[in-house]
């Protein structure tokens, strides 16, 4: 894919690094006593949607949740961290990374365990909610240009899996 050339200044993905924290506590309970997945969840899609923000000068919505993984369960008492950066940016949208950590509350010093990733859509709108352009990504490191580059094989996949549904779709309407 060819970075555009036009339209606003590029910007790393440190501008618009955004980390959130919650102290999870008894009412963030699931049935099995863990934090409930939507918590983490929503955690997340608060600290991407800050990100996608600041990345685009505005008002930004999800638009899609490309993949969440859960790795270890999150207790009651741990402290959630979430750390979060644009990891690509189009014309009008862009995927935010994140990814979640936790340590017990009365541990300070404890090495934080990687608790969840994932990767979401946001598009930028204007005041009338249509989609807005946004700064282009200007990868700096060697990971932030492998991010990148993996989240463009991520937008190609979602690209060709959409495709193909609406493909099946037609067959099946005739």
């Amino acid at each position: 894919m060819t970075p555009r050339s036009d339209g606003p200044e590029a910007l790393s993905p440190s501008h618009a690094r955004t980390s959130l924290s919650l102290l999870a506590d008894g009412s963030h309970v699931n049935l099995l006593g863990n934090v409930h997945g939507g918590v983490v969840m929503r955690l997340v899609d608060s600290t991407a949607g800050a990100v996608a923000q600041r990345h685009s000068g505005g008002p930004a919505v999800t638009a899609a949740m490309d993949e969440m993984a859960f790795l270890e369960p999150v207790h009651v008492g741990d402290i959630l961290r979430t750390v979060a950066q644009v990891n690509w940016a189009g014309r009008t949208s862009m995927e935010i990374g994140v990814r979640v950590e936790s340590e017990p509350w009365n541990e300070a010093g404890r090495e934080p365990l990687h608790v969840a990733s994932a990767y979401l859509v946001f598009v930028a709108i204007d005041d009338d909610g249509h989609p807005r352009e946004i700064p282009r990504l200007a990868p700096q490191t060697p990971d932030e240009v492998r991010r990148a580059r993996e989240a463009e094989i991520r937008r190609a996949h979602r690209l060709a899996r959409r495709a193909e549904i609406e493909a099946t779709r037609e067959q099946h309407v005739h």
